[in-house]
C-alpha cells in the first residue's frame, strides 16, 4: 500500500466510525473524538511505513489501543473521565439508548422493553467500564467489535493464550458483579456470550 491521499482517505472514510465507537466504549464519548483524531494523525503519519503484515482494521485497532492507553495514563484523562459520567445522563444518551440495543445495536420492540433494556444496558456498561483496562479492552474488541481473539492477539500484541485468559477472567468477572448488583430477570436478557 501506497502513502497517497488517495489511499489515507480511503482508509478514513472505511475506518473511522469504527475507530471512533470502539475508543469511545473504551474512554466514552466525550473523549473519543479527540482520541480518533490523534488516532488518524499516527496513521497518516506511519502509513509510508505500514508493511502490510497485518491487516489494515488490526493495525488501526492497535493504533487506536494505544492512544487509548496512553490517554488513561494521563492525570487529565481521569479528571474528564468523572465529568463524562455526569454528562452521559442528558437526553441524548437517553434517546440513543431506547433507539438501540449497546449489544446487539437491534431496534426496539415496546415501551416497557426498551425501559427495562436501557437500564440493564447502564448496568452492564457502567460494570465494564469498571474492569481492569486489559479486561475492559479485550471484552470490547470481542463483544462489541466482534473481532476474533487472533484479530484481538494482534491488535493488542499478546499471544492468543493470554486473549483467551483475559477474556475468560473478564466475563467471570462481569456476571459475578451483574449476579451480585443486577437485578436477576436482566441476566436471562444478556448475550450468553458476554458472560
Amino acid at each position: 500500500m501506497s502513502d497517497g491521499p488517495l489511499e489515507f482517505q480511503s482508509i478514513h472514510a472505511i475506518y473511522r466510525p469504527k475507530i471512533h465507537r470502539y475508543l469511545a466504549r473504551l474512554v466514552g464519548d466525550l473523549e473519543a473524538e479527540d482520541l480518533t483524531q490523534e488516532t488518524f494523525v499516527k496513521v497518516s503519519r506511519a502509513l509510508a511505513y505500514f508493511r502490510g503484515e497485518s491487516t489494515v482494521s488490526a493495525w488501526l485497532y492497535r493504533i487506536a489501543t494505544n492512544v487509548a492507553l496512553d490517554s488513561r495514563r494521563s492525570p487529565a484523562s481521569r479528571r474528564i473521565a468523572v465529568s463524562s459520567l455526569s454528562e452521559d445522563s442528558g437526553e441524548d444518551a437517553e434517546a440513543e439508548i431506547e433507539d438501540r440495543d449497546a449489544w446487539t445495536g437491534e431496534k426496539k420492540l415496546s415501551i416497557e422493553r426498551a425501559l427495562v433494556r436501557k437500564e440493564m444496558n447502564e448496568c452492564i456498561l457502567g460494570f465494564v467500564e469498571r474492569l481492569p483496562q486489559n479486561y475492559r479492552t479485550v471484552l470490547t474488541l470481542s463483544e462489541l467489535e466482534g473481532l476474533k481473539n487472533n484479530e484481538i492477539a494482534e491488535i493488542l500484541g499478546v499471544t492468543l493464550d493470554t486473549v483467551k485468559i483475559r477474556l475468560h477472567r473478564a466475563r467471570a468477572r462481569l456476571k459475578e458483579q451483574l449476579e451480585t448488583h443486577c437485578e436477576l430477570d436482566w441476566l436471562e436478557e444478556i448475550p450468553c456470550r458476554v458472560i
